[in-house]
C-alpha cells in the first residue's frame, strides 16, 4: 500500500501503474501478429458498445456491480460484478460482460469510467491467456506475496471488511499516535501502517507472520486492464498505466 507519509495521504488498494515486483507478476510480450491486431480491435470495439451504459456509475451500482474497498483512497477504482468474476476464475469468458469496470475519480468525486478488467483462473498458461486476449499486446498480471493481518481474508475485502472497527488489528496506528489516528483507523482499517495489502511493505513470508499476519503466495488469477476511450492506440488500450479520462 505504499508510504503515508504524513498520513494525510492514503496508501493505493491497488495502483493506476503496475510493473513487476516484490507483489506483481507479469506474462511476457510475444512477438505482434496480424491476427493479435484484429482481435485486439475487435477487444476495443466491444468494450466500446458494451460500456456504454456504464459511463453513469450509478447504472454499474444498479445492475450488481460494487466497488472494491470504497473507503480507501485510490488511483483507479475496480467496480467488480462478483458473479461475472466468478465465472472468469472458472474458465468462462464474455467480452461483453467484464467482470470489473475501472473508474478514476475527477476533480469534482465524481466516478468517471476509464476502462475494464478482464480476469482468469489462476493456473492459466501463457497460451490459455493469449487466447483471450494476445500477449503481444497486453500484459495479463497477477498479484502475488501478499501480507493479510491474521482475521482478514481476501474473502473479508471482497465484502470490504477492512477491520476497521477492530483496533488491535496488525496494521492499524496506535489510537494516541496522531490526532487523526482514529479517523484513519476507521476509512482505511488494516492498510493504516502501509505495511500490508496489495502494495504493502511486506512481502516475505517470514516477516508477514512476525507482523501477526497470513501470507499469500498468489491472490486471485490473472487480470488483464483493457482502456477503450483514449483512441485506437493498443500501447493505451492495452497499457500498464491509466490514461487520463477524455474532456468530453
Amino acid at each position: 500500500m505504499g508510504d503515508m507519509g504524513g498520513h494525510d495521504m492514503a496508501p493505493n488498494a491497488m495502483g493506476g501503474r503496475m510493473g513487476m515486483g516484490a507483489h506483481m507478476v507479469m506474462t511476457a510480450s510475444r512477438p505482434q501478429t496480424p491476427n493479435d491486431i484484429e482481435r485486439a480491435h475487435d477487444v476495443i470495439d466491444t468494450l466500446r458498445r458494451a460500456l456504454v451504459k456504464y459511463h453513469d456509475s450509478r447504472a454499474a451500482l444498479s445492475e450488481g456491480y460494487q466497488i472494491f474497498l470504497p473507503t480507501v483512497p485510490q488511483e483507479v477504482y475496480h467496480f467488480t460484478d462478483y458473479g461475472a468474476a466468478s465465472r472468469e476464475y472458472s474458465g468462462h469468458f464474455d467480452l461483453t460482460r467484464p467482470g470489473s469496470l475501472l473508474y478514476v475519480k475527477n476533480s469534482s468525486g465524481d466516478y468517471v469510467l476509464v476502462g475494464a478488467m478482464y480476469s482468469a483462473p489462476a493456473d492459466y498458461t501463457s497460451d490459455q491467456l493469449d487466447a483471450l486476449i494476445p500477449l503481444s499486446v497486453a500484459h495479463w498480471h497477477a498479484h502475488t506475496n501478499i501480507c493479510l493481518p491474521n482475521g482478514i481474508t481476501l474473502d473479508d475485502l471482497l465484502r470490504g471488511d477492512i477491520g476497521a472497527t477492530h483496533l488491535d488489528m496488525p496494521g492499524m496506528m496506535p489510537p494516541g499516535s496522531i490526532r487523526s489516528a482514529p479517523a484513519i483507523n476507521r476509512r482505511l482499517g488494516f492498510l493504516a501502517d502501509g505495511r500490508f495489502g496489495f502494495t504493502g511493505k511486506i512481502a516475505d513470508a517470514a516477516e508477514c507472520e512476525a507482523a501477526g499476519g497470513h501470507f499469500l503466495k498468489q491472490a486471485f488469477g490473472w487480470m488483464v486492464h483493457v482502456y477503450p476511450f483514449n483512441g485506437d492506440d493498443l500501447k493505451v488500450a492495452f497499457g500498464t498505466s491509466v490514461p487520463k479520462p477524455p474532456a468530453n
